[in-house]
């Protein structure tokens, strides 16, 4: 018998995820827990598990598509009893009431693939992102009022700018359908004539999954939080002899030993002193949110762009111990293996340019949080030391700030004091807990 399965809560909250992925087609046979599909929600894409065994009889939307939790991803034909067969309990013989019912919340369900760019009837579901919802309860906007210029109608962060700003109402868009139903034929054959040699000069790219994600969360941070970065160079060399040191006995544990967890615990003893860079803020109710959990956010590239998965509760763990962490959520989110937990709850986070190169530059902060800090490139450099000329090997480094809440000079006490630990690994170890 047919079992419809609705996209559940992955987690965080959502309303609303992409369609990444649909690991079978319609006529396939799956068996309960084999992979549905891969959904893009706001953090992290997500394995959707069948529910089921049997065969998959219809699958709703399409890749690239939004589908709102609660929204019927995939229809089966399934091979246990009547009660296995949906989460609303029998439904073989429904009565007329019901069967109304049921056409009316599929009406409802069903994005107005006809009506993107307009805004929605009252009660109507919006499509919108979590973030794009909050911000419009920032700005005191109503959703259901604002278009939707996205794919179904969906209503994004710059509909809702637009909006504020007294953006495009209902009428332009049926006054857009009008002006092309009255359009010459002969404005159809130029643009057609026109079209191949503009495809010749260009290519577009749909924005999909995590680059979509990271685009959005990218422009977030800049326009919410006003940035400020401030950098310095650090004297690598006590800390390569440590860690020439350390490397060997790290090895017979199979561990390998970069400098990142040296840093990572620098940074942690220094958030200790600067209690307000461990922090965010909480836009809505006009709050400052301190911290008293350090978790780290590691960030890394992949094939997908750049992910952020975090190391939690970092204060508490040893050098070797931060070594083996990293490496193992790093390795995963490369791999999209990381869950959703393993990209979320970061405190503070790092960013690492040196490794592709790169010397000096100003990261964005992962809002919500409050500072970031970027590591460039390590290169042997001439530097004055007493008075005289020397070769050091040196680090760039950089410290990107929310200056509503970090003043300049905070930012540099801080910077100066993760400087001095990691030029003196001995007094690391002397603040380690």
């Amino acid at each position: 018998m047919a079992f419809e399965f609705k996209l559940p809560d992955v987690g965080e909250g959502i309303h609303e995820g992409e369609i990444v992925k649909f690991h079978v087609a319609e006529g396939d046979s799956i068996s309960e827990d084999d992979v549905l599909a891969e959904i893009q929600t706001d953090k992290a894409v997500v394995e959707i598990p069948s529910p089921v065994t049997g065969t998959v009889k219809k699958l709703n939307g399409a890749e690239g598509e939004v589908i709102e939790v609660g929204s019927v991803l995939a229809v089966f034909d399934s091979e246990g009893d009547d009660s296995a067969s949906s989460d609303e309990g029998e439904k073989d013989e429904p009565k007329e009431e019901e069967k109304a019912e049921s056409k009316d919340e599929e009406e409802t369900e069903k994005p107005a693939k006809k009506e993107s760019g307009t805004p929605k009837a009252a009660g109507q579901d919006v499509l919108a992102m979590p973030s794009v919802r909050k911000k419009a309860r920032e700005l005191d906007i109503d959703i259901n009022e604002v278009s939707g210029s996205g794919k179904n109608g969906r209503v994004t962060l710059e509909d809702v700018e637009s909006f504020k700003d007294g953006g495009a109402k209902k009428a332009d868009t049926s006054g857009k359908e009008a002006s092309k139903e009255e359009a010459p034929q002969a404005d159809e054959k130029e643009k057609k004539a026109a079209a191949p040699a503009a495809q010749d000069e260009e290519e577009r790219i749909p924005l999909r999954g995590i680059r979509r994600t990271i685009a959005k969360r990218m422009a977030q941070s800049a326009f919410t939080a006003p940035h400020v970065t401030i950098m310095e160079e650090i004297d690598a060399s006590e800390l390569i002899e440590v860690r020439s040191w350390a490397k060997p006995i790290a090895e017979k544990k199979g561990i390998k030993l970069t400098y990142l967890p040296f840093v990572v615990k620098a940074l942690t003893a220094t958030l200790h002193q600067f209690p307000t860079l461990n922090a965010s803020i909480d836009d809505e109710n006009e709050e400052i949110v301190l911290k008293k959990v350090y978790n780290m956010g590691i960030a890394t590239a992949t094939e997908d762009g750049l992910v952020v998965p975090v190391v939690k509760n970092v204060d508490r763990k040893s050098i070797f111990t931060l070594a083996e962490e990293i490496r193992d959520v790093v390795d995963r989110t490369r791999n999209k293996k990381a869950s959703v937990e393993d990209l979320k709850g970061s405190t503070f986070s790092i960013t690492n340019i040196g490794s592709f190169g790169g010397q000096y530059f100003t990261p964005i902060i992962n809002y919500p949080e409050v500072a970031i800090f970027g590591m460039g490139k390590m290169a042997d450099r001439p530097v004055a030391v007493d008075g005289e000329v020397v070769i050091r090997p040196m680090m760039n480094v950089s410290l990107s700030i929310d200056h509503r809440l970090i003043d300049g000079d905070v930012a540099a006490r801080f910077l100066n004091h993760v400087k001095e630990l990691l030029e003196n690994p001995k007094l690391l170890m002397m603040e380690m807990n």
